[in-house]
């Protein structure tokens, strides 16, 4: 998502900054996380399905095994400090943060401004965000010059601006002075983000300065530590040995790097010392392939390409690699759309796996030019030739979505039911499986719908199809079987494991349907749902510490607008595990910055949509679920005739409450409205003299877009499936789907949209609606809880 910045966004930015003064306040001294809340209630088509998987927890806390834990009353001090100076520079967020995004001169000025009117911490802030600015636009000399003032400001900051300050010497070529602030850097602040990779800058600041003995014993001290697991330090170790006239050494360190982490930059400042040195010889046809296997299997189809043709025109190799090469590279041709029919005719013709990929390709090609009869007959030569193929699977899954877009389900089914069948591990086997269970529900055929979606249940139990399976499974015992208490057991299973999920929702009305039932005892031959259960949460605290220097720290380095510190300052701290996602969305929001503190949020906590509400305290789900201009959400909703939940819904889909977002497609705001859409709804609601970037402007964009949605309400009777598919996907792809029907219902409909991202995406909207007013009944019950307590 591109986001750009206006008129109408700058003045917000600038005048909300005094505004927000108090709100710092109260985030710089907290003994327990608030609720953001404010006076406004706060703050084409894939083959893959995305937002029903199960997501395995991770956590991205930085590990560090340099731990430093200073006494209490250090710890105390040092907060209370960098306290002061967080709240001396309150009202810099603004200016600093339009100045790291655009560096115009208008923002240099700004900040610049600012610095000389303060002194002290404040000015050491401003003096912070300026060098980083100018280290960002290659100005080294200025960048120095204000690091050097922001340490002179606020001690606190010394390790910071150092080690910028060092980068930027470096990259200026005044090695002298980077290693003046790098020597000891480690031992002068044990706990700085930067004590990891302060030895590999160092390392390459005393190669410039001719004495990589010293380098090498930099590196050497770090042993131990978690520097030596980064990329730029293992190419600095690399570059020290050849340096130092250990070639061996260093040509094994570059093939090291190269192969263990060959999408990173680093890897290829390894393979183009490989090439100068003349030992890119030693690389073997192995070692080659696997390269280009990991450029292909990162989407980086140029680089595979080059790769596998440099390893086609090899000498002394097998036909089979010289083949395999040939066709790997037509391959990538086949990605980036330049392949044609006479480049793959040609490719050789072979009895092994090269031979099956090379069908496959040419089945790819049949299905572009929608040449059935071609792909057909390509498919059984497959089927016959190599049985056991991958590529067979991959051409088996592509023919099945072929048709399934064609609207050939039984042909469909075909295909994917032998996919699963012959191929019941392969990466599309899961979703394989459900679709000509699916497919064959949308047919009619019950008795075998019925039989896959057991199957489905039983072995894939953790696959994203399954939560659809136990849905559909559960419709088929009421319409078809007539075993209403089955069908209330596999609803209950989803409630009970996805309780957020869209079919979530479906399953808690198809049991008010149902009714009180008597719970039963599954049959020997159903599917066990025992193991359908919320996975375990990980301890979540809604308190910070008093005394922690780093959250305090980070608060500062937002004045500053030097956001990409933020979370790794806070997890810095070594007891931070259980509340820095919410220590760092906090101080987004803190400056109304809703969409950043929403997007902290979703990346600590992905699986937040299998977790039942009380296992996550209200303030994150406040975070993850925002109300920010509710009170305008609320007037323009109610204007329209819209639930303002569903409104706050559609927001935050599409722009993440990002006021100034702008998408590829030229989508602008948090309604993500097209200028064409802007104007014809400006013209209804009697707005002259309307521009563009007016939709930029949050109360605007709220008021157009509700009409426009209220819009597509009415063309599509008021039903809010077909309104939201058509407000992604545009009301004439909707037309068609209705024609596709019938349908039983309004989620047959919905889990019968072709597009995987329009379809993850009125889901998606449909389930947040549930889960905001979830949050808010939630809400109520501590309220009601917190009163009768205090009786």
């Amino acid at each position: 998502m591109k986001v750009q910045s206006s008129p109408v966004a700058f003045l917000r930015h600038v005048l909300c900054g005094l505004a927000v003064v108090l709100s710092l306040l109260l985030v710089a001294f907290p003994l327990a996380a608030q609720s953001s809340e404010s006076t406004q209630k706060s703050s084409s088509v894939s083959s893959h399905r995305s937002a029903k998987k199960p997501i395995r927890r991770t956590t991205t806390r930085h590990t560090r095994r340099r731990v430093y834990r200073a006494s209490r009353a250090v710890r105390r001090a040092r907060t209370a400090r960098i306290r002061r100076a967080f709240v001396a520079s309150a009202d810099l967020r603004a200016m600093a943060e339009q100045l790291a995004t655009l560096r115009t001169p208008e923002a240099y000025a700004g900040v610049t401004a600012y610095a000389h009117r303060h002194t002290g911490d404040a000015a050491a802030a401003a003096y912070l965000a300026l060098g980083h600015a100018y280290l960002l636009d290659h100005r080294y000399a200025e960048a120095v010059e204000n690091f050097k003032r922001a340490r002179e400001g606020n001690a606190e900051l010394a390790d910071i601006a150092d080690f910028l300050a060092a980068e930027a010497d470096h990259d200026f070529a005044d090695d002298a002075a980077a290693e003046t602030l790098l020597h000891g850097f480690a031992e002068r602040y044990p706990d700085s983000i930067f004590a990891d990779q302060s030895p590999e800058l160092e390392a390459n600041v005393l190669l410039a300065l001719n004495d990589p003995t010293r380098a090498r014993e930099v590196l050497a001290a770090a042993e131990g530590t978690d520097a030596v697991d980064r990329p730029g330090y293992q190419l600095a170790q690399a570059q020290v040995e050849y340096t130092l006239g250990m070639q061996d050494q260093a040509v094994a360190l570059f093939k090291q790097l190269l192969l263990s982490r060959p999408l990173t930059p680093e890897a290829q400042v390894a393979r183009a010392k490989l090439i100068a040195i003349g030992a890119e010889a030693t690389l073997t046809v192995a070692e080659l392939r696997s390269l280009g296997d990991a450029y292909y299997r990162a989407g980086r189809y140029d680089e595979a390409a080059e790769q596998y043709r440099a390893l086609a025109h090899s000498s002394a190799l097998t036909a089979e690699d010289r083949d395999g090469f040939e066709v790997a590279f037509a391959d990538c041709q086949l990605h980036l759309s330049r392949l044609s029919q006479s480049q793959a005719e040609v490719l050789p013709d072979t009895p092994d796996e090269n031979g099956a990929r090379r069908l496959y390709l040419l089945m790819e090609l049949a299905r572009d030019r929608d040449d059935t009869a071609d792909q057909q007959n390509i498919v059984s030569q497959m089927e016959t030739r190599f049985p056991h193929s991958p590529w067979l699977a991959e051409a088996l899954f592509s023919s099945g979505n072929m048709y399934l877009l064609r609207r050939d389900y039984p042909t469909a089914v075909q295909y994917y039911s032998y996919l699963a069948e012959h191929f019941s591990t392969q990466k599309y086997a899961a979703s394989a499986h459900w679709r000509a269970g699916w497919l064959s529900y949308r047919l009619g055929q019950f008795a075998d719908a019925a039989h896959l979606f057991d199957a489905q249940i039983k072995d894939y139990p953790s696959a994203a199809e399954t939560v659809s399976a136990l849905y559909w499974r559960g419709r088929l015992y009421e319409s078809q079987d007539h075993y209403p208490s089955l069908a209330a057991a596999d609803y209950r299973a989803i409630i009970r494991a996805y309780p957020h999920y869209f079919y979530a929702q479906m399953a808690r009305e198809r049991l008010t349907a149902l009714g009180k039932l008597a719970p039963s005892t599954i049959p020997a031959d159903e599917p066990a749902l025992d193991h359908f259960q919320p996975l375990p949460e990980p301890k979540l605290v809604d308190t910070f510490p008093a005394d922690s220097p780093h959250l305090a720290k980070a608060r500062l380095l937002a004045n500053a607008g030097l956001n990409e510190y933020i979370a790794p300052e806070i997890q810095a701290d070594p007891d931070s595990a259980s509340w820095s996602a919410l220590a760092e969305a906090q101080i987004y929001s803190s400056y109304n910055e809703t969409f950043r503190a929403l997007r902290a949020m979703k990346r600590a906590l992905p699986y937040a949509s299998t977790a039942p509400m009380q296992a996550i305290p209200l303030v994150y789900w406040r975070i993850l679920f925002p109300e920010p201009w509710w009170e305008t959400i609320k007037t323009e909703s109610e204007k329209n005739n819209l639930d303002p939940y569903l409104v706050a819904s559609l927001i935050r889909q599409e722009s993440e409450f990002n006021p100034n977002a702008v998408s590829y497609a030229n989508a602008y705001g948090l309604m993500q409205l097209l200028p064409s859409v802007g104007r014809a709804m400006a013209r209804q609601e009697g707005m002259t003299r309307f521009r563009t970037f007016q939709l930029l402007d949050p109360e605007t964009n709220i008021r157009l877009g509700t009409r426009y949605l209220r819009e597509m309400l009415d063309r599509f009777g008021g039903v809010d499936e077909y309104a939201l598919a058509a407000y992604n996907a545009g009301d004439n792809r909707v037309a068609d789907w209705q024609a596709a029907g019938p349908y039983s219902g309004m989620d047959e409909f919905v889990e019968s949209i072709p597009f995987t991202q329009t379809r993850d995406y009125v889901e998606a909207i449909l389930r947040n609606e549930e889960t905001y007013r979830a949050i808010d009944a939630f809400s109520r019950m501590q309220d009601r809880e917190a009163t009768s307590a205090s009786r």
